[in-house]
């Protein structure tokens, strides 16, 4: 029987899926992330209903990112201004696809080519000690490049329910924009941004529907990801090796992006 049909008269989750969110919200607020296409990957494997997956992503996402936000201002590395390009067309776009009903094909198909994309750029990725040129860090893009590859990435966002940090990262690898700590400084923001903008969407979405109420019980999910993302925030910070996280986050992304596209074969 699925997990979502397990739900107790209090809206208790399974441990086993609390869990689940807590160690996910520890190993991506490690490398700086969300987790959000996680998260729902984990809903779409435990039966969870696909049009509320969304919201419940969201939310944790922005928790979540909030904790590397502040580690990153900390160090310097964030940089708001020269992430306004992306932002401007992301936000608006990342509504717009919270707004926008899709079939449950399309919802895994696209999670589990993100989970794809997110794990394979986390196996291949530099180490952050790894220097890069100077004048790589301060490289210019193109306005109109920026601002379509926001309103890109945050609509596919949006319809997902993902902050987008996985797509966006990529990007600013390839195009060098600059150290893997600014890049994932960036990549938080963006995420809590869109996650915002992309829950108004999804609100709207469900209460058109009737099906808002169908999210309260997994209230325990977004504590769950408190606690696991502060955990991670301390460990990123003073325990483990960067590279040791980002390789334990490459292995579970790899393992649910292959079970999540290995459903999705079976219903197309």
């Amino acid at each position: 029987m699925a997990i979502a049909r397990k739900i107790e008269a209090f809206g208790v989750m399974p441990p086993l899926l609390i869990a689940a969110f807590l160690i996910t919200a520890l190993l991506y607020a490690s490398v700086g992330f969300g987790g959000g296409s996680t998260y729902n990957a984990l809903l779409v494997l435990s039966g969870a209903d696909y049009r509320v997956m969304p919201l419940i992503a969201l939310v944790c996402n922005m928790i979540v990112v909030c904790g590397g936000i502040w580690r990153f201002a900390r160090t310097g590395d964030l940089s708001a201004r020269r992430l306004l390009p992306f932002l401007a067309a992301s936000v608006p776009a990342a509504w717009i696809g919270g707004r926008t009903p899709i079939s449950e094909t399309f919802f895994v198909g696209v999670l589990g080519g993100a989970l794809l994309l997110s794990g394979i750029r986390l196996t291949f990725q530099k180490r952050e000690s790894e220097p890069v040129p100077r004048h790589d860090s301060t490289r210019r893009i193109h306005p109109i490049l920026s601002t379509s590859l926001g309103g890109a990435i945050g609509l596919l966002s949006g319809l997902v329910g993902i902050g987008g940090g996985i797509f966006l990262a990529p990007v600013l690898y390839f195009m060098r924009w600059g150290t893997p700590r600014q890049i994932a400084a960036a990549s938080s923001l963006f995420i809590l941004v869109n996650s915002f903008s992309g829950l108004a969407g999804q609100l709207m979405k469900l209460q058109d529907m009737a099906l808002l109420s169908e999210a309260a019980p997994y209230w325990s999910l977004p504590i769950a990801v408190l606690i696991g993302g502060q955990a991670g925030s301390w460990l990123a910070s003073y325990k483990l090796k960067p590279d040791l996280i980002r390789r334990l986050t490459a292995l579970l992304i790899l393992y649910v992006a292959a079970r999540l596209l290995w459903r999705w074969t079976g219903m197309i």
